[in-house]
């Protein structure tokens, strides 16, 4: 299974940005995507996160800015990004479970990262 995301890039504040990460291989089935983001010097944390029931979770820091969702056959996840602010600025990586066959059990993989920075 490997995960593609796409999408990071240099913006002024206020500005938006649309991420992307693709699922491929060998997925049975997908349970839940999700996106985080880790800045210089500091952990990673999430930013957003999509279960199959199509439930969201968003942090506090970014809710009302960024948008997760994801395509039909769940094997897309994107995060809409508008009013980016300075502190946006992180490598973002998603995540996502996914059920390799139908009788394994949900493994979790991370996307490369894509690097996103906010500034004037």
């Amino acid at each position: 299974v490997q995960l593609q995301a796409s999408g990071g890039g240099l913006v002024q504040p206020g500005g938006s940005l649309r991420l992307s990460c693709v699922a491929s291989g060998s997925i049975f089935k997908v349970n839940d995507m999700g996106w985080y983001r880790q800045a210089p010097g500091r952990q990673r944390e999430l930013v957003a996160s999509v279960n199959t029931g199509g439930t969201t979770n968003t942090a506090d820091s970014v809710k009302g800015r960024f948008t997760i969702s994801t395509d039909n056959a769940k094997t897309t996840v994107y995060l809409q990004m508008n009013s980016l602010r300075p502190e946006d600025t992180a490598v973002y990586y998603c995540n996502a479970h996914v059920i390799p066959s139908r009788w394994g059990i949900a493994l979790p993989y991370w996307g490369q990262g894509t690097e996103v920075t906010v500034s004037s």
